[in-house]
């Protein structure tokens, strides 16, 4: 089983907030102790943060549901419940989040210690003390906590590389990768043999370092789906300069410019954007026979087509990783490449600062449906959300709720869609007869 995890769904829900409590301070010598319930804790939010000792999402593979703790209810003679603790979920730089509903971007967490607040926790309910007038000193009234935000989030893993090195499978992207720096991919003389990203760190003989990912090999068709190379390519968009390695020994019976269109084909289907980054094609396995007959071949394709087209010639090194010939150019170059070059971001930022104001009529807070067995039902986020934090058990509570009700305008709408004295209305779970 593969240890590489770079995608997840997973289920978070911050805490409610604890329910304010109702009651009366009764003291021996305090005649006039009046209400005394003070107000529920705050629930927990749930946070992610970003632990630079992760390279991963398989932490996400057997736990895919988070659940911040509630707060306290409120107490007696005044005392608020104690907050629930924020949840945090550690998670590795390079995770982008999104909202699976909607498909927002919820945040880009690339930095050490990065933060950011996926579910909010609900706010404490308030006590009776709370709702004490001069018109009503002994009020029974008392909130629910209100309920903690829950959502359902897609992590995805775009591993933080500057340098990513593309090209079709057994092209020897591997193992120029174990050359260049420390890393231990494997290495075979099959397709496929890197079925994850791996990551190395160069060091040049001045001093400049960059990390390069040796990506799965990309084959046609993979921006639809085939083969490996669908899985990684989002892991290509955080890098700013490609490496595009291309077989010049014609070992596999693939020409070298076929292979050099199809895989910027595969780049631009996927994203037009990855076209953007500066490539540095590598001639690999020049040790071998015919490699510099193909090589000569590949540069007279290339100037024709820049003739035609009139784009420029990415620069080419010929390189033997065997023998370690032409190594040194190629990674002078890279790390000159990527002094000039910015990183390109992957979340798009409004560049518009005028503001624009157009008038728009109001939309009701609510909506009014009705069952097949007649029953009228009130639903929307608001209503539904003053119905968890009234508190059923007091009658001064249900008043309040249906005073906010009248005031949001239900009453009106029920009685302009026909409703009549006596039928039944239901809003969650929690079913009244409507009288007019």
């Amino acid at each position: 089983m593969s240890t590489f995890l770079d995608q997840v769904t997973i289920d978070v829900k911050a805490g409610n907030g604890g329910d304010g409590m109702v009651t009366f301070l009764r003291e021996k010598y305090v005649p006039n102790g009046g209400p005394a319930g003070g107000d529920g804790g705050k629930g927990g939010s749930i946070i992610l943060k970003v632990d630079e000792g992760l390279r991963t999402l398989m932490d996400f593979r057997y736990r895919r549901h988070f659940r911040a703790k509630p707060g306290e209810n409120g107490m007696i003679k005044g005392m608020h419940g104690r907050g629930a603790k924020d949840d945090y979920i550690a998670v590795p730089p390079g995770t982008i989040v999104k909202d699976a509903d909607t498909g927002e971007v919820l945040g880009d967490l690339t930095e050490k210690g990065q933060e950011l607040l996926v579910a909010k926790g609900g706010r404490g309910g308030r006590g009776n003390i709370r709702f004490a007038t001069s018109k009503n000193p002994a009020p029974e009234i008392a909130e629910n906590g209100e309920p903690g935000q829950e959502r359902t989030l897609i992590l995805e893993l775009s591993i933080l590389a500057d340098v990513g090195l593309v090209g079709f499978p057994s092209v020897g992207k591997s193992t120029l990768l174990s050359v260049i720096s420390a890393a231990k991919p494997k290495i075979g003389s099959y397709p496929f043999t890197t079925l994850v990203p791996k990551l190395g760190m160069v060091t040049i003989a001045d001093g400049r370092s960059f990390v390069v990912a040796d990506l799965p090999g990309l084959i046609e068709g993979a921006s639809k789906g085939v083969g490996l190379g669908i899985q990684f390519l989002r892991h290509i968009e955080r890098t700013r300069v490609l490496l595009h390695l291309i077989d010049m020994s014609g070992e596999e019976g693939r020409d070298p410019y076929e292979d050099y269109l199809a895989i910027n084909h595969e780049l631009s289907a996927y994203d037009l954007r990855l076209l953007e980054r500066p490539q540095i094609i590598v001639a690999t396995k020049m040790d071998l026979p015919e490699a510099a007959e193909n090589l000569k071949q590949f540069e007279a394709k290339l100037k024709e087509a820049e003739e035609n087209e009139e784009s420029p010639i990415p620069l080419i090194f010929p390189i033997s990783a065997a023998t370690h010939a032409g190594l040194d150019p190629l990674l002078q170059a890279t790390a000159d490449l990527l002094d000039k070059t910015p990183a390109f971001p992957l979340v798009e930022v409004p560049t518009e600062t005028e503001a624009h104001f157009t008038f728009a009529p109001q939309e009701k807070e609510f909506t009014v449906t009705r069952d097949p067995d007649r029953t009228w039902v009130i639903g929307g986020e608001k209503i539904e959300r003053l119905f968890k934090m009234t508190n059923l058990d007091h009658e001064e509570s249900l008043m309040r709720f249906s005073r906010q009700l009248r005031g949001m305008g239900v009453d009106d709408e029920l009685r302009r869609l026909g409703a009549k004295d006596g039928d039944l209305v239901r809003i969650d779970d929690f079913v009244f007869e409507f009288l007019d």
